[in-house]
């Protein structure tokens, strides 16, 4: 028996992090940062954001290459133990 993780997902793959935070001036900058901890060739042109209806928050779309699973899963943690970082989908 294989004790692999099964996946829908290919690797290597752009995939698109949903990612809501707090209305900040440096919030798209910080989470680029944070993200590039995990995958150094994501770049501002990556990352989308735009504010809630209400502008209180702020949504943004990264575009980011990852390799694996375990690589996505660590952007994933890294984002959501920021405290900027509302919910990451």
């Amino acid at each position: 028996m294989s004790e692999e993780k099964t996946t829908l997902l290919e690797f290597p793959c752009t995939f698109p992090l949903k990612i809501m935070g707090a209305q900040h001036p440096e919030f798209e900058s910080t989470i680029l940062n944070v993200i590039r901890q995990h995958a150094p060739d994501t770049q501002a042109q990556h990352i989308n954001t735009r504010p809630s209806s209400k502008g209180n928050y702020l949504g943004a779309t990264a575009q980011v290459n990852v390799e694996s699973q375990e690589q996505l899963d660590n952007i994933y943690r890294a984002l959501t133990a920021h405290p900027m970082v509302k919910v990451v989908l």
